[in-house]
Order: structure tokens, then sequence, then C-alpha cells
């Protein structure tokens, strides 16, 4: 099973070990893309033009702290993945707390999608970098773009035969669209709330609910030790783990689209 995870915006403050080395990255297909990346995105904010470098990062100009940390990110001190990113999502994963055997899968099966790094695993060292999937850089564009091009052969390696569990956001799912025979065994998860509004059932997708749920339904999986060989497996398996799934009807040669309900923020 591969599970695919958003970055999130908050990061920890600062890393904790050696400098980065992009060698060291898992998935070392997509070093030289990495590099062109990094390279393009510390020159952006080390650059004479900060509002220019702030406009492509989407940053306020009280963030300005940000693009004075992008600018050294070559010799900055680095974190695993799962220290690094600090958001809603990875607060319900609570991945320091996993028991050993969770956190062992936790390792081998997850993946997160970044518009600096392309997907790291949990245990890849790297400092922490303000990078949005839906940056230009200079000499490299969209970034959503320039992954689309990097980064599938790499992760259609990583899926290997197994189901993909994707519960990236849109602009990271843009970076990858799972084809063909890995189409069919990819299942995208949207979560909604359901609510009562006048006497009328009413639903819709509630952002910060949305993080916090994929991250205790990550934890579930991790901390039940499932191992499913396929989508149906996957789906039978969050099922048991008591979520109301709903399967949505989808095109043939695409990943097939769940939908998990929560009646309660």
């Amino acid at each position: 099973m591969l599970i695919l995870l958003p970055p999130s915006e908050g990061k920890a403050e600062a890393g904790t070990g050696r400098r980065l080395d992009l060698s060291r990255l898992s998935l070392p297909e997509l070093t030289p893309a990495r590099d062109e990346v990094l390279t393009a995105l510390v020159a952006l904010s080390a650059g004479p033009d900060e509002a220019a470098g702030r406009a492509a990062l989407g940053l306020s100009e009280g963030q300005r702290g940000e693009l004075r940390r992008n600018a050294r990110l070559r010799e900055a001190a680095t974190a695993p993945a799962a220290r690094i990113y600090t958001g809603v999502l990875y607060e319900a994963l609570d991945l320091a707390s996993l028991p050993p055997s969770a956190e062992r899968l936790a390792r081998r099966c997850v993946l997160v999608s970044s518009g600096l790094w392309g997907a790291v695993r949990l245990t890849d060292r790297i400092p922490p970098y303000r990078c949005p999937v839906g940056a230009r850089l200079p000499g490299i564009g969209a970034l959503s773009a320039y992954w689309r091009r990097a980064l599938a052969p790499a992760m259609v390696a990583a899926a290997g035969d197994g189901p993909v569990l994707d519960l990236r956001s849109g602009a990271y799912a843009a970076t990858w669209t799972p084809r063909g025979a890995v189409a069919e065994r990819t299942v995208a998860v949207r979560v909604l709330h359901e609510r009562d509004v006048d006497g009328v059932p009413t639903r819709s997708v509630v952002s910060h609910f949305n993080k916090a749920t994929k991250g205790r339904l990550v934890r579930d999986l991790l901390t039940a030790g499932a191992r499913p060989r396929s989508a149906d497996a996957l789906i039978g398996t969050l099922r048991d783990l008591k979520y109301a799934v709903e399967e949505q009807p989808g095109a043939t040669g695409r990943p097939r689209q769940l939908d998990i309900v929560v009646t309660e923020l």
C-alpha cells in the first residue's frame, strides 16, 4: 500500500541535524529535478527584488522571514520530514506517538507531496522551507506543471503492485495523476461533513476538518497494521475501521473516488 499525503504550510521552526544532502533523499531519480527547483527557489529568495519573491511564493510583507530562510536552504539544518510538517493533518496523525509497528509501516508506505522536493518519505531529512506547489519560479515556471513532467516514473515505481490511497489536496494531486493499471488500484478520498439544515441533510467540504479526518484515517490504518493487497481490500479496511464510505461513479482508467462522510466536527 502507498499512502499519498499533502505537505503542510505549517512547518517546524528549524532542523536539528546535518545539512541538506539531496543524494540521501528517497526516490533518487528525482535528484536532478529537486536540485533544479532548489536552485531556482534559493536564487529567487536571495534576490534583490523582495517584493517579486514574496509575490511568487504567496507571502505577505510580514512573512519576509520565509525568504531569508529559503535563501539558506542548502546550508540549513535538517530533520526527518515526519517532524518538519506540523499542520492540522500531521497533528491528527501524531506520528511521534505511533507504536513501533505502526511507525515502521508509516516509513514504508507514506509519501508526502512537495512543491520543492516532488515527494519525500517521512524519514527523509529536509529543512523547513516555503515553496507552495502553486508557485512559479524563474527558469522553472509553474511548479505543478514542472512536477507533472518529472514525477510519473518515480511515483509508478513507488506504487509497485499494491493499492494507492490518495489523500492529496487538489493542487498536489495535479502533479501526478495515476494512469492505467495504477489508476485502477488508486483510491482518492474526499471528506464531507453532513449536518442537518432545516430538516434537510446537507453535505459540504470543511477544510480544517477535512485535514484532521485524513490524519486520523491514516493513523487508524497504521495502528491497525493494515496491509491491503487491492483497492477493494483497502475500501473494505476503511469500512472495518468504522468509516462511513461512499464510492462515487468513476471513469474507466481513472482513480476510484471515495467520500468519507462525517457528522461531527
